[in-house]
């Protein structure tokens, strides 16, 4: 029988899916004695970037009954996040190992298969959860997990739609817990159903089933735009990002920092982009926040462990209070 700890009555943002026990080193792990421990997954990396940025912010997160689970969720309470734990004590929490290799690639092995976040079920997020939200963010990671937590996504977006919460989603997608074309059927039925998509460009040739095509930027974010419900936001790495908002295109130019870590990277991105328009900042200041904010997460160590949004004057915490009250080698295993 699994245990629901934490709040459930929290309003603002909600999010929910899998955070692993993170162990990080300089170096490949063959020649290493010693790993960094800390935390990571997608949607508590949002999470934690939009309550740095003064948003108030739950996350459901789903941890077998051992020291990894009790350090992840510690860790993204101690950040601000209203934290609501499900412990499954038949299901361990996932671990993760990420290397900075010598020739400065960054690789991330994951050891999630049958996690405790394996066996998310509608049941996990309690009644009322979804319907009190300012928004619900979604990501394509939880849709691969299992076939029950891609009913909990489902059942997620359901429930907001029937309660008129709008739905953020992150496409993130994962190749090696789904192939292309049956990633693409589930990104494309819940981005139909968003407020606001996010993707890598490459993601959105995906869901599109486009071929690469020179200079198609703009084409990608209009057409995920019109897929979604007007809004759509491409991220192009080192060529920065455009978006697609009510039909006119904003483009923005990536800032040039020296990269230490670029996990973590797009959902710091993703996190500002919400902030700012949760606070009512126009596209083209979302956009530049969202694209400040993923550069500086790349110039530190660690998956959310970055600079806080608020420094870059993206918005003062009492008015996003008020706005929501009124690159690198993967193997998945």
């Amino acid at each position: 029988m699994t245990a629901v700890t934490g709040a459930t009555g929290a309003t603002g943002v909600l999010t929910f899916g899998e955070t692993m026990l993170l162990l990080g080193g300089h170096g490949a792990l063959l020649e290493l004695d010693t790993m960094r421990v800390d935390t990571g997954g997608a949607e508590s990396n949002v999470a934690i970037g939009l309550a740095h940025a003064g948003v108030p912010v739950t996350w459901v997160g789903r941890v077998g009954v051992d020291p990894a689970g009790d350090r992840v969720l510690a860790d993204v309470a101690a950040q601000g996040v209203e934290v609501v734990g499900v412990r499954d004590p038949e299901r361990s929490t996932g671990i993760m190992m990420k290397e900075r290799l010598p020739d400065g690639r960054t690789r991330v092995t994951y050891h999630r298969g049958g996690s405790a976040a394996s066996a998310f079920a509608p049941g996990d997020l309690p009644s009322g959860l979804v319907e009190r939200a300012a928004l619900l963010h979604l990501t394509g990671i939880t849709l691969a997990l299992s076939d029950t937590a891609r009913e909990t996504v489902h059942a997620a977006v359901v429930r907001a739609t029937d309660a008129g919460v709008p739905v953020s989603f992150d496409v993130n997608h994962r190749p090696k817990l789904v192939d292309d074309v049956t990633g693409r059927g589930w990104y494309r039925a819940v981005a139909a159903r968003a407020a606001v998509v996010f993707a890598g460009d490459d993601e959105a040739r995906l869901v599109l089933g486009r071929d690469e095509r020179p200079g198609d930027d703009e084409a990608l974010a209009h057409e995920l735009a019109a897929l979604a419900n007007g809004t759509a936001v491409v991220k192009l790495g080192s060529r920065g990002a455009v978006a697609s908002v009510a039909g006119t295109i904003h483009r923005r130019a990536a800032s040039p920092v020296a990269v230490v870590d670029p996990v973590g990277a797009g959902d710091a991105f993703v996190a500002a982009w919400l902030a700012a328009d949760l606070a009512g900042r126009s596209p083209a200041e979302a956009l530049d926040a969202a694209a400040d904010a993923g550069a500086l997460a790349c110039t530190v160590h660690g998956d959310w462990r970055r600079p806080d949004p608020g420094a870059l004057g993206l918005v003062a915490p009492g008015d996003v209070d008020h706005a929501v009250h009124a690159v690198h080698d993967r193997v998945d295993r």
